[in-house]
């Protein structure tokens, strides 16, 4: 079994910066690409930026327009989100996700694994 631990959320004033890692550990056989989604109260799961393990491309929301970055460390398992120019409509709880394979990781179904998440709040 996989299992993926989050950190680095916090509170942060409105156009502050967060960094957010997720490390896996377990039995990791393959690894297609890793994830991060976030919920707000009330809200459905959404897709905030994904990586493709194999040769780094990233994806990315359009609601992001350049503000996050999206990385990771290959042979450690292990990946990154880098968030400036935060907004208060930033705020929710981030959840980190692992697929073992898969053609598209912008979608929730594809993922195989999940973090406990990290929260992640914008003040203004």
């Amino acid at each position: 079994q996989v299992q993926l631990a989050e950190s680095g959320g916090g509170l942060v004033q409105d156009g502050g910066s967060l960094r957010l890692s997720c490390a896996a550990s377990g039995r990791i056989f393959s690894t297609y690409g890793m994830g991060w989604f976030r919920q707000a109260p009330g809200k459905e799961r959404e897709f905030v930026a994904a990586i493709r393990w194999s040769d780094g491309r990233p994806y990315y929301a359009d609601f992001e327009k350049g503000r996050f970055t999206i990385s990771r460390e290959y042979s450690k398992n292990t990946m990154f989100l880098q968030m400036n120019s935060l907004k208060p409509e930033d705020t929710a709880v981030y959840y980190c996700a692992a697929a073992r394979g898969g053609r598209v990781l912008t979608t929730i179904d594809v993922y195989d694994y999940w973090g406990q998440g990290t929260q992640v709040t914008v003040s203004s």
